[in-house]
């Protein structure tokens, strides 16, 4: 991966990981969160506009409620993800960027017209996932429609505390939507034009976390009886092999699933 800024580069290794095939929508955020206090606009639009503080929140709610070990604590002022924990997460810049490529080298995998909403389409919001076409790994709305936010710093020396997004959205143009363009906002800010998509997998050893202060913010959650879970498998490295996987597709270490909520 390449900073512009910087012009760093970095040669990322990936353990195996599983990422949702499309964002996490209005119906599934409820489903978890049991209230909807921003009005979403729809079951099936992307969950928007989410904070990225909101977005780790309804990660750890989302694996308690799956009965999995929550991937994030939370300080005061400060988010400490366990990277040997299974629960939901959000996706690092490199495993988005990988996903997104679906083994592409050009700026999209396929002609912006049919895999992505931009401003091309003269829209006034996101549209429900899954209507233009998906990458080759079974992925959609990858580009356009909204942007997603990923774990990582956007550039602590400029900017601090701010926070990556990915992938363009409904109202920026073409050149903007892109699996390489990136972008940063603060944690708490509230962007129309922003929602994400869950990850899975642990990519560390378990880490010893530092003592906070006080009780610990709590988490909502709502009984999730009813939810679907996925019957999840892991791949093989790069064989492109699975284990008591029933969906998804496999390819590089990597298995997409439809988020169960």
């Amino acid at each position: 991966m390449r900073d512009a800024r910087s012009e760093a580069v970095r040669e990322v290794h990936f353990r195996p990981f599983e990422l949702g095939n499309t964002y996490v929508t209005g119906d599934q955020w409820t489903q978890v969160q049991g209230t909807d206090p921003m009005r979403r606009p729809g079951a099936n639009i992307p969950l928007h506009p989410v904070t990225w503080f909101a977005a780790v929140h309804w990660c750890n709610s989302a694996s308690l409620a799956a009965g999995l070990e929550p991937s994030y604590t939370f300080g005061a002022d400060s988010v400490i993800w366990n990277v040997a924990a299974e629960g939901y997460r959000l996706p690092t810049e490199a495993e988005w960027e990988f996903a997104a490529r679906a083994g592409t080298s050009t700026p999209t995998h396929g002609p912006l017209a049919d895999i992505a909403w931009t401003s091309a389409d003269g829209l006034n919001g996101p549209q429900s996932v899954a209507l233009k076409a998906s990458n080759a790994l079974g992925l959609s709305d990858m580009i356009g429609n909204a942007w997603e936010w990923c774990w990582d710093h956007a550039d602590t020396a400029r900017y601090g505390g701010y926070r990556s997004l990915r992938g363009g959205g409904w109202d920026d143009n073409p050149w903007s939507c892109r699996a390489s363009v990136r972008r940063g906002s603060a944690p708490d800010a509230v962007l129309e034009d922003a929602g994400f998509r869950v990850a899975r997998g642990a990519v560390g050893s378990r880490m010893r976390l530092p003592r906070r202060a006080g009780p610990p913010r709590p988490i909502a959650s709502a009984p999730m009886s009813a939810a679907r879970l996925p019957s999840v498998g892991r791949c093989c490295g790069a064989c492109c092999a699975t284990d008591n996987v029933s969906t998804g597709t496999c390819c590089a270490g990597v298995y997409f699933f439809s988020c169960p909520f």
